[in-house]
């Protein structure tokens, strides 16, 4: 006798939206939710399976007995199964057993569970994210912290390697221990926003939460959902946005994951040109079924939604979009006209970004992970475009670290791989990424691509923050990197924080503290950020020195900073041509002796009345080796380059 009784959370309306590929609150539908019935209170079971012949739901409540408890098809042809069970309640383990049209009985896990067991079974368990939040007073004003016209600076981590239990190493902190830490130390390093690589559940520890099971739970490696909310509002209490690291491009083919769900590629592209991915050997959505696009953006929605996630990072958007991403000739189909872009997934990506913009506005943002040129790819939707907020400048990161890794004597045939940039660094929204992937795989730690003896390695990379603060465009760091972590990430132990009681390490974090304070105060350095107007060359074809000099500028006309990069290993006595009537401070300088630096302060030796390089007066400043040296204009007369401290934000 079945002991499932009729029951449903569907309306009409709500099965046409789901099949038209436009429902984007299917969390609030499908999986496990408390309900009652005829006054017995129990739990509603739904999962979508058309191709299933029979689907029921086992767990510890019936010894995993796939005949007991049998969900009812609906009759409209959605492949929707559902059903209500009496008694159960928060805590219960369950799978589905889908019977194919073979005969199989595949257990799976629930595609909307909000919490997965932390084991090989990994069975789904009934839960909730109801959470009395606290972050009122963030979530009315955060569009002031998330719109592109402030400053962003995101500290990216990860949540099992950042700081791991000092008695026992080997154990994971909890979302809440976590907190304890993580809050006080980026509100003192004057982060504007973390970012977490991904918290949904996954079942490889060295997939880094890449290869993701359960899209709708928080992985329980760290806790319950009601504990990854108490962090992020913690975070929101201390005025800091959460960037969540977001993957709609593949999945792994684990046996009680989506892969084969019913016995059919439901999910995956059933074209392995398409469906398969051959780096990462996992498998990718099918982008034109609209039932997926109805649980990947209602996935979307309920990460900004229930958990308060002030931004969606999202992963490999490359690979989505390239139809012959690491295919080989004849491994890949080229579309309807002939070219290899995926159109599914553009459409998919331009309807995610339309959907979550049109319900949170400018309070929320997208970033795309994107390596290649595709175009318009951060303009909006109406307007051809994708429709993402910001996209990570990969071509930025890899001409800089590659300039970095240089010998200074062959800096000069290198020279303008730090100037490429401004060729096209307003075509799109950018975010300048200096992520997990650059300190992975042998590619050395930060402070290791740097070139010299270890003074010159931390004087080159504080010269490198410098430039990357001060250049136009959101900015990111990776974990251990403010500190200069030596070894290469282990995702396995946390970060080498003993470092710090070496004064070079500390000055290093000093300095991306101090960096990351003044880009919060400096309007200059990020109102005009995403704006040609607020950045302007003053030298960069000095390739014998190896200095550049420009300047940026905000919304008033004498809100000017002028940015100077010495990177050869010299002290300089340097011609800068400066306007007429025009008279500077220094703000900031990279070789202080407090940042551990030599401790050379830029001075002026000579100012003079003669044209250069189109302006109509200099200064010769006395610069420092391998440093970089911000200065404000001023109002005063006085040919004096004072030392002034900047307001902390």
């Amino acid at each position: 006798m079945n002991s499932v009784r009729t029951y449903t959370l569907f309306n009409d309306q709500d099965v046409y939206l789901f099949k038209e590929g436009r429902h984007y609150k299917l969390y609030g539908k499908f999986g496990a939710h408390s309900a009652e019935k005829e006054g017995v209170k129990g739990i509603y079971f739904s999962v979508w399976a058309p191709n299933a012949k029979k689907v029921s739901v086992v767990g510890n409540f019936n010894n995993w007995n796939h005949k007991d408890h049998i969900l009812f098809p609906r009759w409209d042809g959605s492949g929707i199964w559902e059903g209500f069970i009496d008694g159960l309640t928060w805590g219960t383990l369950y799978k589905y057993a889908i019977e194919t049209p073979r005969g199989e009985i595949l257990e799976k896990s629930d595609p909307f569970a909000l919490s997965w067991e932390q084991n090989i079974q990994a069975a789904s368990l009934v839960s909730t994210t109801w959470y009395e939040w606290n972050d009122h007073q963030w979530m009315e004003n955060r569009w002031k912290k998330n719109t592109l016209k402030a400053p962003i600076s995101a500290y990216e981590l990860h949540l099992g390697s950042w700081v791991r239990e000092e008695s026992d190493p080997a154990r994971f902190l909890n979302y809440r221990d976590i907190a304890a830490k993580l809050v006080p130390y980026v509100k003192k390093m004057g982060f504007t926003h973390v970012e977490l690589m991904p918290v949904m559940e996954y079942p490889y520890d060295p997939s880094w939460g890449y290869q993701i099971t359960g899209f709708y739970a928080a992985t329980s490696r760290f806790g319950s959902p009601q504990d990854l909310m108490y962090l992020i509002d913690e975070l929101h209490k201390n005025e800091i946005g959460v960037i969540l690291d977001w993957v709609p491009s593949h999945f792994p083919g684990d046996a009680n994951g989506l892969y084969r769900f019913d016995g059919s590629h439901l999910y995956e592209h059933e074209d392995p040109r398409k469906g398969f991915h051959p780096d990462w050997k996992s498998h990718i959505f099918n982008y034109g079924r609209n039932e997926v696009k109805s649980f990947l953006i209602s996935n979307a929605m309920f990460w900004l939604d229930r958990y308060h996630a002030d931004g969606l990072r999202v992963d490999a958007v490359t690979s989505m979009l390239h139809l012959d991403y690491s295919r080989n000739d004849g491994e890949w189909e080229p579309n309807i006209y002939g070219g290899n872009v995926n159109l599914e997934a553009k459409s998919f990506l331009q309807e995610f970004n339309t959907a979550v913009y049109r319900e949170f506005g400018d309070s929320i943002m997208t970033i795309a992970e994107e390596s290649s040129d595709f175009p318009m790819l951060t303009k909006p939707v109406h307007d051809g475009g994708v429709g993402f907020g910001m996209k990570w400048m990969m071509g930025w990161m890899h001409d800089t670290l590659d300039y970095f890794k240089e010998d200074f004597n062959n800096r000069k045939f290198h020279h303008h791989k730090l100037t490429f940039a401004s060729m096209y660094m307003y075509n799109e929204n950018y975010m300048m990424p200096l992520s997990h992937d650059e300190v992975v795989h042998g590619k050395a730690s930060l402070i290791y691509k740097m070139k010299g003896d270890e003074w010159q390695k931390f004087a080159n990379l504080r010269a490198l923050y410098v430039y990357m603060y001060t250049h136009p465009g959101a900015k990111l760091l990776f974990m251990g990197d403010e500190f200069g972590q030596t070894g290469e990430w282990n995702f396995k132990q946390s970060l080498d924080w003993h470092l710090l009681k070496y004064p070079v390490h500390r000055g290093l974090q000093d300095l991306v503290k101090e960096l990351n304070h003044l880009y919060r105060s400096e309007a200059a350095f990020y109102e005009n950020q995403f704006d040609k107007h607020g950045f302007e060359w003053v030298e960069a074809d000095d390739l014998e020195n190896s200095v550049y000099i420009y300047l940026r500028k905000g919304k008033r006309k004498d809100d000017i900073l002028m940015v100077i990069l010495n990177l050869a290993p010299k002290v300089l006595d340097y011609k800068v041509g400066i306007g007429d009537g025009t008279h500077w401070e220094e703000v900031l300088n990279s070789d202080e002796a407090k940042y551990s630096g030599s401790g050379v302060e830029p001075e002026i030796v000579e100012v003079k009345d003669e044209e250069w390089r189109g302006y109509q007066r200099t200064m010769t400043l006395k610069l420092p080796p391998l440093a970089g040296v911000v200065l404000r204009q001023k109002k005063d007369k006085k040919y004096k380059l004072h030392r002034i401290k900047h307001k902390r934000s």
